[in-house]
């Protein structure tokens, strides 16, 4: 889950800059300090930290290379399914939500479709808006 959501904070970074900077955003993902936050109940949690072995790094930025080298297809697909809300009108954090719960699915034998698919809403739980997680669900529930 921990890998996961550093996947999708790099990809929804990334989003944000032109496709040959990739390598760039992964790098300055890793060298930010770990930073802080207080939530909403009051208590202090950790909302970046990134003090991982190498062989993860090397997972986490093989994973958000191959996830960014997919778009075009990943996005067909999901404009194929999301009748009224093709990926050029979704929000941010639900297309990359969705792009990749759709490689894990397309791509990752080890990661059953129902566990991609949960990871999904609970990331769209996290960093989505309310309606989020039911939209990821319907999506994806339309791609299996």
């Amino acid at each position: 889950r921990e890998m996961r959501e550093h996947c999708f904070k790099i990809l929804f970074g990334v989003e944000f800059y032109p496709a040959e900077e990739i390598k760039d955003q992964v790098e300055q993902y890793f060298d930010a300090p770990q930073e802080d936050d207080v939530a909403d109940n009051g208590k202090e949690e950790v909302v970046h930290n990134v003090d991982m072995k190498e062989v993860d790094r090397t997972f986490l930025t093989d994973r958000v290379e191959g996830i960014a080298g997919k778009i075009p297809e990943l996005d067909a697909r999901i404009d194929e399914v999301a009748q009224g809300w093709k990926t050029g009108r979704m929000g941010k954090v639900e297309l990359t939500i969705l792009r990749q719960a759709l490689y894990e699915m397309l791509y990752d034998s080890e990661v059953p479709s129902k566990v991609a698919i949960n990871e999904a809403v609970e990331l769209a739980k996290k960093f989505g808006r309310d309606e989020s997680p039911a939209f990821i669900n319907g999506i994806l529930a339309k791609l299996v």
